[in-house]
């Protein structure tokens, strides 16, 4: 496992991160744990979490998992969606941030969070109350350093200036969807967060299940992608441009002895301006195929190979650019 630095911060992360929304759900607190433990055994040391993972269920496990071995952790967990039900039970204003974090706090078993992520932005609550909430937990040391998840380029940008004009502590990464099958992120943000030293910490690397090569064209009837609604969906997921992303993804697979899973998180690891994958498991065995993407490097071919395949459609201002402006 290698460790890479979070955006504009000296915190080292493992080069994957373990997700753990399932826990507590589909992946029972025992397998959990012990996904955890192995996860640390083979180097990892980013874990993943949120306020609202099966109701608070996934943080009270990861609290139980680590906290003989906190310090060895970089723990990350989000506020913004609904945990109450009253007017101020969602949103990034002061009150239900600080409110959430003492309750993810004590879900968690510690005293800190080592990455405090807002989960979705929120149009209610202006920025600047949001992040000075931050730097004041910054301050106080319950909260080591913030990022942010689900952004528009543009409210990255006005958080990061926000932050810069008074000097709050700023945004270290963002989490976003992005995959071989979900390369939205590459009209904007990729840019943005290499011009600001933004880390990526992608969500869905395998499309939800779809890069692992468990789904045919036919119409699933069982696992994650029967889903009628949200990313994951088959409605979704089920085009033809990401089948023959998919068909690319199973031929490199075969060529290089190693399973569609492995080679799209690879595609990823090796992709520049991305930190750590955040990669779940619903099972150990799925776990153990998911791990063995780090520890080898994919051929350039191969690996341009599936760039071209997953590449957005030629766009302006992008288009443009590329033919009529210097590199300077």
């Amino acid at each position: 496992m290698q460790y890479r630095l979070l955006g504009r911060s000296g915190l080292a992360v493992s080069e994957l991160c373990l997700g753990t929304m399932t826990f507590g759900n589909t992946t029972s607190e025992e397998e959990s744990i012990e996904m955890i433990n192995r996860f640390m055994e083979q180097g990892g040391n980013f874990l993943d979490t949120a306020d609202v993972y099966v109701s608070g269920r996934s943080e009270e496990i990861v609290g139980k998992a680590i906290k003989d071995r906190r310090s060895e952790i970089v723990l990350a967990t989000k506020v913004r969606m609904t945990t109450a039900d009253h007017p101020n039970g969602a949103g990034i204003s002061r009150k239900h941030i600080m409110d959430g974090l003492d309750a993810s706090l004590k879900r968690l078993q510690t005293d800190y969070i080592d990455l405090y992520q807002v989960h979705v932005w929120d149009h209610a609550t202006p920025i600047e109350e949001t992040l000075r909430t931050l730097d004041d937990l910054v301050t106080s040391g319950k909260v080591r350093y913030i990022g942010c998840s689900n952004f528009f380029a543009w409210q990255l940008m006005k958080s990061l200036g926000c932050s810069d004009m008074n000097r709050y502590v700023r945004f270290i990464s963002i989490q976003p969807q992005y995959s071989l099958v979900s390369r939205e992120m590459d009209r904007e943000m990729m840019s943005l967060c290499a011009e600001e030293n933004v880390g990526i910490i992608p969500w869905a690397p395998l499309g939800g299940g779809f890069l692992t090569g468990r789904y045919t064209r036919e119409e699933p009837t069982e696992g994650r992608l029967t889903a009628k609604a949200g990313e994951s969906s088959w409605a979704l997921r089920s085009t033809e441009r990401n089948f023959a992303i998919l068909d690319a993804v199973t031929a490199v697979s075969k060529r290089l002895d190693k399973s569609p899973a492995q080679v799209a998180l690879r595609w990823l690891l090796q992709r520049q301006g991305i930190t750590s994958p955040i990669f779940g498991a619903r099972t150990l065995e799925q776990f153990e195929d998911n791990m063995g993407a780090v520890g080898w490097t994919m051929p350039q071919e191969a690996w341009d190979e599936l760039d071209e395949a997953s590449a957005l459609p030629s766009e302006y201002p992008n288009r443009f650019i590329a033919k009529f402006a210097r590199p300077y």
